[in-house]
């Protein structure tokens, strides 16, 4: 094995050590109490955390029984969102549209969370604030400091860094761990997921 790979799989083993688990317990608790009182579950995330998104959307809707979307999901829209508006406002916009109210929340995937300051994923620092403004909740998946998603978030996980140069393969890679783990939760699952129930 070489020492990058063994390096990589140690870095790995760390992060799971330091995951918080109840900081992903109270993400689930907070989703699903959304959900079991009839709320929409929009879920946002850029690039790889787009892809995530994507995939989780499925996941919620069909093992937790979540009435869930993602804007990345209908590229015609978002794309001509992004020519005619700009990309910061894309996902805002697109949350207008949707009607999103107080009885919804938002689940962003993202590396940094965003950052007003450093004019960073502005698309999901106007989301944020188009949630905040009709008192939908926000949870989040995060890595490095959490940035905005972190300081508006009423749940949020954060995946530790451990190697300054790894922090988005790292992030994006266990956002998938924590989402799975999430749509696993007693708390939000309610149908079991084929290859388990096939005996």
């Amino acid at each position: 094995m070489s020492e990058f790979v063994q390096n990589y799989l140690r870095e790995c083993q760390e992060i799971l050590a330091r995951l918080d688990g109840d900081s992903i317990d109270r993400v689930a608790a907070g989703l699903a109490r959304v959900r079991d009182a009839g709320g929409r579950l929009f879920i946002l995330g850029v690039g790889g955390s787009a892809g995530h998104a994507s995939h989780a959307v499925n996941d919620f809707r069909k093992i937790c029984g979540f009435e869930a979307y993602t804007p990345t999901d209908n590229v015609s829209e978002l794309t001509a969102r992004i020519n005619d508006e700009g990309w910061d406002t894309c996902f805002s916009a697109w949350l207008e549209g949707s009607r999103v109210k107080a009885s919804d929340a938002l689940l962003i995937f993202s590396v940094g969370g965003g950052s007003a300051e450093k004019n960073v994923s502005m698309n999901l620092v106007r989301a944020i604030d188009a949630a905040g403004a009709v008192g939908a909740p926000v949870f989040g998946v995060v890595g490095k400091d959490g940035g905005y998603t972190m300081s508006r978030a009423e749940a949020a996980v954060l995946i530790p860094t451990v190697h300054p140069d790894r922090i988005t393969p790292h992030t994006e890679g266990f956002a998938a761990v924590v989402w799975h783990l999430l749509v696993s939760h007693p708390a939000l699952k309610k149908q079991q997921t084929k290859w388990e129930s096939v005996r």
